[in-house]
């Protein structure tokens, strides 16, 4: 209420403060007295992801509403298969095994704790990491033959690196193991940003493409049988 009365760089001030309170206060003053529903909560952040990837989807629309030519349809093509990965990447394994392990602990403190920190915390930055994916291919898009301006380079190469590293907190905070792969890319993707700034549009989004294909294969490859049992399993139930 009080930045609605406000300007400038005071505004902003006040609505900071009152994010980081709102944000800080239930790890601050705890989590007891919480009554959660775990496969409600957890579905809920998930249809958030999808809404934030719908809207990467969107910007390559909007990116190349300048004119259609055979680099804008490849790039648009290759857009749309970031998208997909970054959904892959989401919702192949992670969203189910996130899911079964909230829902597994123990009812109280131990289950409102991880909620907060896997949900209302680290789902911040995966959302975060996609709406700047988006803003990187927008632009992409819009000069698909020229190299992006250092601000969307870092916006699409650094926002698939926050989701990465938010995907990696997440599942230190659920098993307290780290997922290499997945960190390893994430400081690649950051250390290329200056390469992106020199190469046409076109070719960073579509090595962004492949390197996270090649994640996606690696880990589909390596899950193997855990991976398959897992869906199984989640298939089985929703079919009884």
């Amino acid at each position: 209420m009080a930045a609605s009365f406000a300007d400038g760089e005071l505004q902003g001030a006040l609505w900071g403060l009152a994010l980081v309170l709102d944000m800080g206060g239930p790890y601050f003053f705890g989590t007891e007295g919480w009554r959660l529903v775990p496969h409600h909560f957890s579905e809920r952040h998930a249809l958030i992801v999808i809404i934030a990837l719908g809207g990467s989807i969107v910007a390559v629309g909007v990116g190349a509403e300048a004119g259609v030519d055979l680099g804008v349809v490849l790039g648009a093509v290759v857009g749309t298969a970031v998208a997909a990965a970054l959904w892959w990447l989401y919702f192949d394994v992670v969203a189910i095994a996130a899911a079964r392990r909230l829902d597994a602990a123990a009812v109280g403190r131990e289950q409102n704790a991880m909620a907060r920190d896997s949900y209302s915390y680290l789902h911040l930055p995966m959302v975060a990491g996609i709406v700047l994916v988006a803003l990187g291919m927008k632009k992409s898009l819009g000069h698909v033959e020229d190299p992006l301006k250092l601000v969307p380079a870092a916006a699409l190469l650094g926002g698939t690196a926050m989701y990465l590293l938010a995907h990696v907190a997440f599942r230190y905070r659920h098993v307290r193991t780290l997922n290499t792969r997945r960190l390893g890319l994430a400081v690649l993707l950051c250390a290329l940003v200056p390469a992106a700034v020199e190469v046409p549009a076109l070719a960073t989004l579509t090595a962004l493409c492949a390197m996270l294909a090649l994640l996606i294969v690696m880990e589909t490859h390596s899950y193997g049988e855990s991976r398959r049992r897992l869906r199984h399993e989640v298939h089985g139930v929703d079919a009884s």
